[in-house]
């Protein structure tokens, strides 16, 4: 109370009303109906102290006020902000988050589909906008004072995540930085770099959830807590432990039965499973969601790691005859969805299965995927914010940023394909996809709730919930683009230094740090083992060293053996024909086959340089089974060969199953009269190799040979060498850790030299061309204009052609050869993959690899015919049909196509057909779906 304050404590008390009235954080707060969190007022506080910020902390926390009062400081010091965010559906909700609060005259927006208002003091933007802003030396850079990086932790993301990096090395000095992150367990060492690189900085972290978060696991019809809490402790609910343990246990295969009791026990086996059974099951979709709505926790999010399970789970439920609105809240979602939708076609609504959809709108029910038509998936997002959808099942990619909280989260499983197999998610995944449950201001508490699976073990799911083991690695690599871009602004040298600045860098010397310790321990260790292999009969290092060079000889011989046997398979593999008859020796698909596609890379002949690296041919296989797949050498250790041929007819559809079974029964009664023949293994003569016998004379001859302790001796030997070889590994490791982007950064502007796009610190015409072409086949495209590959192309042929720029499909081992356009688009596509073939060979030359983030993947082919198409008029019904592929993907391609098509458009020389064909083929691809889908 003020009276029992003495009138020091009076004075400084209203000193700091004063200077806090008086700074510019005091009338932001009166904006917001909702007092600010401690760790939103530090941060506000160090950005009006003149320094930048770094914030770490859970989603749904509200991070972005931070973000929203970098913005309030510009406009009150009238200078500019930048609002930076990953993904074009980010952007537009900043925007209209930040026009409703100060007016579309002083906001704008600017991404690959969107400019409004560009030159208003406050510009919302994707990262790549505002780097290429920084290359091209922009006027809009001009008075710009604070840069805000909302989700900064995507500079992990391994395909764009150099954006962030190049973006915060390039900015001027006088910008404030602003990094908005989810929650990272090295936030520290994240702000040690920011505070090298952009001067002082102030790392805040918050584990904080504004609403507690609680964590279930339903079981049959029963929710049980993760946790039991107590004063003390917090542990693993000792009910679920008890199911698992019934779970797991199968007590009559392992209990000691005797003969008169084992009926009995069986019956009492078979009714303690009984009843168990009757409690503990994986409830189905439709229970959850009842149950969810009968415990009044819904809207909910359930993740399911797969498009086609999201699309059955909301047909389930359809099916099942839930029903989570009622009249006025369908009447109002049919109102919202038939405005939004207004501009599309009818004909288009029947091929986008628009009436079931919004069938399951008016339900309360939808799917949100990004194979969703990105309108469709806007529409889910709006609807749930307004509470008009209850469920939606959903991919973990709506856990990337957008704004759409619930009141609860359910996981299906704590398993998903990484893309190349089945895996356990990660604490850092089910903190993201968890952080999505509880609303702020609408709901008191959170639910995340895990669902019961066979073999499931609770403390697993307690290690999840409990662990924040979400780190940020650097992604980021010097492209051929940035390297033109760079040393046209800041020549070589300075390049190089500004490079070794990155993150990637930072990171890795930080490692070699401890490498060198281990390397000074093992040194210790190694001083010991040669002390106590000393011999008194002569130099037992000298001997030791004899008896490992045998060694090392004999498995050099083994090696080359196998290597023999490799390249005789390699060299068999490229002989294979479509149609021919084989057996694959080994692995998975081990057995008779029919050869549809040999599989040599395009653009290659066998034993063209580099063929090899690329694992040689993959042949297309119909196996006896009716399986259509592409092997790799792996399948094939000994060489193989056709033993009979057979013809595949032209109408043979690789993805008719009854195409398949009646070309593989034709296989089986065309091969049943032949036996394929076999292969002897070599054998690596070992017992003629001189040096074997030299090494052997001369171990024999040594004096240490004869002594009574030597194959103790020997023991420590060994265990010194295997020391000494882990030394020399870890040494390698610092030597390949040190300068390694500053030495990538060399062999690209090396490569580049060779192709006179750099000469020294000069960027050359063609150079500031590539300068203008960002993506990943950069150099490629750069190359084809060079070439003139695309004169003369329609506008519909040309974006064929892009497309082989941007496409990736997303399981191409499995996937025949694509149809593609016939005549110049044809031609031309060739000409691309024989240019790709250079350019990778001389990538190998350089050193430069895919491996490395830096190298040339091969074009993707697998869009070309359905853009075609679609550039050329085709329905939208005859396209989707034709490409086998869902409205959101062919929707999100095209946009892609768009943005490499004007990229085009403003790189090739003015005095040929290409400018004008890309300006005419994007007018031909932005129509229908594409153009009125307005998030990409």
């Amino acid at each position: 109370m003020t009276e029992n304050k003495s009138p020091a404590e009076r004075y400084a008390e209203a000193r700091r009303r004063a200077v806090e009235q008086a700074s510019a954080l005091a009338p932001f707060r009166e904006m917001y109906d909702f007092d600010l969190d401690a760790f939103q007022i530090e941060a506000c506080q160090a950005l009006e102290s003149g320094k930048g910020v770094l914030v770490a902390a859970p989603t749904g926390s509200g991070k972005t006020i931070v973000g929203e009062f970098a913005v309030h400081l510009a406009l009150d010091q009238g200078r500019k902000c930048f609002y930076t965010t990953p993904i074009k559906a980010l952007s537009n909700q900043k925007y209209t988050d930040l026009v409703k609060r100060y007016g579309a005259d002083r906001v704008g927006l600017l991404t690959g589909d969107n400019s409004v208002n560009s030159d208003a003091p406050v510009v919302v933007m994707t990262t790549e906008v505002l780097r290429n802003m920084l290359y091209a030396g922009s006027q809009a850079l001009v008075g710009l004072g604070y840069v805000v990086m909302d989700e900064v932790h995507y500079l992990s993301d391994r395909f764009r995540g150099a954006v962030w990096e190049e973006v915060i090395i390039h900015l001027p000095e006088s910008v404030t930085l602003v990094s908005l992150s989810a929650t990272v367990s090295n936030a520290e060492e994240f702000g040690d770099w920011l505070d090298t690189v952009r001067g002082d900085t102030r790392v805040i972290v918050s584990e904080h959830r504004p609403v507690p978060l609680w964590q279930h696991v339903l079981a049959g019809r029963r929710m049980y807590d993760l946790f039991e809490e107590s004063e003390h402790k917090r542990e693993v609910n000792p009910d679920l432990l008890r199911i698992a343990r019934l779970e797991n246990t199968r007590t009559w295969g392992a209990r000691d039965r005797d003969r008169n009791g084992r009926d009995r026990r069986r019956a009492a086996d078979r009714e303690r499973e009984r009843r168990h059974r009757s409690r503990v099951y994986t409830p189905s979709r439709v229970e959850v969601i009842d149950r969810l709505d009968a415990e009044g926790l819904l809207p909910a999010i359930t993740f399911i790691f797969s498009r086609a399970g999201c699309e059955a789970a909301v047909q389930q439920c359809l099916h099942a005859g839930l029903r989570l609105n009622d009249a006025p809240a369908r009447a109002r979602v049919r109102e919202i969805v038939e405005r939004r939708t207004a501009a599309i076609p009818d004909e288009d609504l029947h091929v986008l299965g628009y009436f079931e959809w919004l069938e399951g709108l008016e339900r309360g029910i939808a799917a949100h995927h990004a194979g969703m038509l990105p309108t469709f998936k806007e529409i889910v997002e709006e609807l749930f914010v307004r509470g008009l959808v209850k469920a939606v099942f959903a991919t973990e990619t709506l856990a990337l940023g957008i704004n759409m909280p619930a009141r609860s989260v359910v996981l299906e499983k704590l398993v998903k394909w990484n893309g190349e197999q089945h895996a356990d998610i990660t604490p850092g995944e089910y903190t993201q996809l968890t952080g999505r449950a509880g609303r702020r201001g609408i709901d008191v508490e959170g639910h995340a709730v895990v669902l019961w699976q066979r073999a499931m073990d609770p403390a697993h799911v307690a290690g999840l919930a409990g662990t924040r083991t979400y780190p940020l690695r650097s992604s980021f690599r010097p492209s051929y683009n940035m390297a033109v871009n760079l040393v046209g602004q800041f020549g070589r040298h300075r390049s190089r230094e500004l490079l070794e600045t990155s993150f990637a860098q930072f990171q890795a010397d930080r490692a070699v740090v401890g490498i060198s310790r281990q390397v000074q321990r093992n040194e210790t260790g190694l001083s010991g083992y040669r002390e106590a292999m000393t011999c008194h009969l002569g130099d037992f290092e000298e001997y030791a060293r004899l008896r490992h060079r045998l060694k090392e000889r004999e498995t050099e011989l083994a090696r080359q053996g196998v290597a023999q046997r490799r390249a005789a398979a390699a060299s068999s593999l490229e002989q294979l024909r479509p149609g021919d008859i084989i057996h694959v020796p080994t692995g998975k698909f081990a057995g008779l086959a029919l050869v549809l596609d040999p599989g040599i890379p395009a653009g290659r002949s066998p034993g063209h340089r580099g063929f090899e690296q690329h694992d040689g041919p993959r042949p297309l296989v119909l196996t006896a089974q009716r399986q259509v797949k592409r092997l790799a050498s792996i399948d094939f250790p000994v060489p193989v060969e056709a033993f009979d041929r057979m013809r595949i007819p032209k109408s043979f559809n690789p993805r008719s199953p009854q195409s398949r079974r009646d070309l593989a029964s034709a296989l089986r009664s065309k091969a049943s009269h032949h036996e394929p023949r076999r292969h002897r293994r070599q054998r690596a003569a070992a017992a003629d190799d001189t040096e074997i016998a030299r090494l052997r004379t001369a171990i024999r001859a040594h004096p240490c040979h004869g002594c009574d302790e030597r194959e103790d001796h020997a023991r420590w030997a060994e265990r010194y060498y295997r020391l000494e070889r882990d030394n020399r590994g870890l040494e390698r490791r610092i030597e390949g850790r040190t300068n390694t982007i500053a030495r990538t950064f060399d062999q690209v502007c090396a490569l580049l030299t060779e192709l006179d796009y750099l000469r020294d610190d000069e960027v050359t015409e063609e150079g500031r061309r590539l300068g203008r072409l960002y993506g990943e086949l950069d150099l490629l495209a750069s190359e084809c204009l060079r070439a003139g590959v695309w004169e003369g192309l329609d506008p519909e042929e040309l974006a064929a052609c892009a497309s082989a720029l941007v496409y990736e499909a997303r399981s191409a081992d499995d996937a025949p050869a694509p149809e593609l356009p016939g005549g110049r688009a044809r031609q031309a596509l060739g000409e691309m993959v024989r240019i790709w073939g250079r350019l990778d060979a001389l990538e190998e030359e350089h050193r430069i690899s895919q491996a490395t983030g830096v190298g040339q993947r091969e074009p993707d082919l697998g869009f070309a015919m359905p853009v075609f198409r679609w550039a050329h008029g085709n329905g939208l019904d005859v396209v989707l049909r034709d490409a086998d592929m869902p409205a959101g993907d062919f929707v999100r391609w095209c946009k892609q196509v768009i943005d490499v098509l004007g990229q085009i458009a403003a790189a090739a020389p003015s005095g040929g057909t290409v400018p004008g064909s890309a300006r005419k083929a994007v007018d031909a691809v932005l129509r229908g779906v594409v153009a009125y889908s307005s998030v990409g």
